[in-house]
């Protein structure tokens, strides 16, 4: 959180330097020698700005007041000529400089938003269900982006603070050669400027906490109507003003917010305004007093012009650029906080051992978090090696809640799942997840090749994958792709890419749980896109598809029981029945047979 305060936003401000250090000496530490060398070339330009024009003034002033023009002319010819020289050459070497730091900076930009990506994808899932965890990201993003400049913004911040801090020692120096008395008057306006420019950022950072959410809602809405995958929803249902009205409502917003926080700070940008207008005045009427009166000479009132505005603005330059780092770290923080994001579950190191495994659900109760209704209740259930199983039941029983908490998306709430015995808590995460191959009913496909939707791995096999999109029904239509497996699913990336069906998606899917090769197998509605032939094959190749591995099948069409060894029946936020098919279809006023006559008709003369 941002807070108010000396004490709690300086650990923040060390801690965040402390991790930009850390991270730019790891990977791009040249970009130190980068700063320093921007130090030199800066303060070098303002000091020659400052010190040279001062003699070439004074040799024409020489020449005016009557001295000979052949003795002061080469003079101030020659400091011209230095003037320009050395412009050049720092220049020169400035813009180089500055390309290289742009480069890095672009580097890091696109480093941040990796690693941002990869704990969004590592971290437990449950945060992504999680409105707080998803603020946070979101903070991280806008945080590291937006608002601090990222590593190089900070950084730089930084590098602005220590760059002024050496112009200030040199002019400092200048003026008190001249006229000392421009010190008092510079450093009263400063502290009075600091006082409300210190209220400004504090506004500016309220406004960031109070725009969170309603960013992540607008960048969701705005995405949204920029993806041609929604495109037939949207033109169908005539939902693009509903969709427009939504992100100019949250626009609106954010615009409102925003003239808010101006306005809120209008009151002291006056007062600053006004303090520099009395301290240039004050500045100007001493400096020219001090000329007329003959204390200085006219080029000495030039440099002194120019020092007093060099120290005025190196100081402000240094107690705002604290204040601005103060800032950019708090800004920059969020993303260390996301980083550290605390885990939703606890993580165990236990090694799962090879071979067969039993699945057994003890008393098991579960509601989601954040909600007070029971999802589960009290499920007892054993699985057995190699066991296929079935789960039915209405929308809303609780199938896909239990496959979620088997693979440990979420933790129980009550009782235990138990593998070979063991919790699962116990178990590694990285190896526990090894244990299945999911295909879930709300699956994504990515805008890539489909041998890599396939395996989603660095490596592959093509002789395995040809092997199970045989199996899942979709080899005869992968061999008709223009590049076949390295052929691009989808167009965003590639004009020529493809674009599957919806059973051609599901196969797809099916594919890769089977390349997979997990001991688990469990597929929920896998077949929900797929014409009656193409189900009814997969159906008639289910022991093929998962062969001897215990596989776990939900689906709403209960032709699919009859490949089951066992069913069980979810109703009541329990399992209500189980047993195998001919015992369940055969009980009289139960719910499983109730259903299945329900659906006899579509499918009883046919498997």
């Amino acid at each position: 959180m941002f807070k108010s305060g000396k004490t709690q936003r300086l650990p923040i401000t060390r801690d965040t330097l402390k991790f930009m250090f850390r991270l730019v000496w790891r990977e791009k530490p040249h970009l130190f020698l980068l700063y320093f060398l921007d130090i030199v070339f800066e303060v070098s330009m303002k000091m020659i700005e400052i010190i040279l024009p001062k003699f070439i003034i004074d040799e024409v002033a020489a020449i005016l007041g009557g001295g000979a023009a052949e003795e002061h002319l080469p003079r101030a010819a020659l400091f011209a000529g230095l003037i320009v020289g050395l412009h050049l050459i720092v220049i020169v070497f400035d813009n180089i400089n500055g390309q290289l730091m742009s480069y890095i900076s672009q580097w890091f930009t696109e480093y941040i938003d990796i690693k941002i990506g990869e704990h969004a994808m590592k971290m437990d899932f449950e945060h992504t269900e999680n409105p707080e965890a998803l603020d946070t990201l979101n903070k991280a993003k806008e945080g590291m982006d937006w608002y601090s400049g990222g590593v190089c913004g900070v950084m730089f911040a930084l590098v602005i603070i220590l760059r002024n801090a050496a112009m200030l020692f040199g002019v400092i120096t200048l003026i008190l050669m001249t006229c000392p008395l421009l010190l008092p008057v510079q450093i009263l306006s400063l502290i009075i400027i600091t006082i409300f420019n210190a209220r400004n950022n504090n506004i500016d950072a309220a406004s960031f906490l109070k725009l969170a959410k309603s960013n992540r809602v607008f960048g969701y809405v705005l995405f949204q109507l920029a993806d041609f995958r929604l495109g037939k929803d949207i033109r169908l249902y005539e939902s693009a003003d509903m969709m427009c009205r939504k992100a100019d409502s949250f626009a609106d917003e954010q615009i409102a917010a925003w003239t808010d926080c101006d306005k809120k700070k209008c009151k002291n940008s006056w007062v600053m305004d006004i303090v520099n207008s009395f301290r240039d005045g004050l500045s100007y009427f001493y400096i020219g007093y001090m000329a007329l009166t003959g204390a200085i000479s006219v080029g000495d009132f030039s440099m002194c012009v120019a020092s007093a505005s060099t120290f005025y603005w190196s100081l402000h330059a240094i107690v705002t650029g604290i204040q601005d780092i103060n800032k950019k770290c708090a800004y920059a923080h969020r993303y260390i906080e996301f980083m550290n994001y605390p885990a939703a579950m606890p993580k165990g190191n236990s090694s799962v051992k090879q071979g067969e495994h039993i699945i057994e659900f003890v008393n098991v109760s579960f509601r989601y978090p954040r909600t007070e209704n029971y999802v589960l209740r009290n499920i007892n259930i054993t699985i057995k090696p190699g066991e296929h199983l079935s789960i039915v039941g209405l929308n809303g029983a609780g199938k896909t809640t239990f496959v979620k908490l088997l693979c440990r998306l979420y933790d129980v709430t009550e009782g235990a799942i138990l593998i070979d015995g063991v919790n699962i808590k116990d178990y590694s995460e990285e190896e526990y997840r090894k244990l299945f191959a999911v295909v879930f009913q709300d699956f994504f496909l990515f805008a890539f090749s489909l041998r890599e939707n396939i395996a989603l791995t660095g490596e592959s096999d093509a002789d395995r994958i040809n092997e199970v999109l045989k199996q899942s029904g979709l080899y005869e239509d992968a061999q008709k792709l223009d590049n076949g497996l390295d052929t691009l699913l989808f167009k965003g990336f590639d004009e020529k890419g493809t674009d599957l069906s919806g059973g051609q998606r599901q196969k797809a899917a099916i594919s890769r749980a089977l390349y997979r090769n997990s001991p688990v197998v469990i597929l929920d509605e896998p077949t929900a896109a797929l014409d009656p032939v193409a189900e009814y094959d997969i159906y008639r190749r289910f022991n093929t598809l998962v062969g001897g591995k215990t596989a776990i099948y939900i689906s709403h069409r209960l032709s699919s029981c009859k490949f089951c060894d066992r069913i069980a029946v979810f109703a009541d936020d329990t399992i209500k029945e189980y047993g195998t098919h001919d015992q369940l279809v055969n009980r009289a006023g139960g719910i499983y047979a109730e259903m299945f006559a329900a659906q006899a008709q579509y499918y009883v003369d046919t498997v």
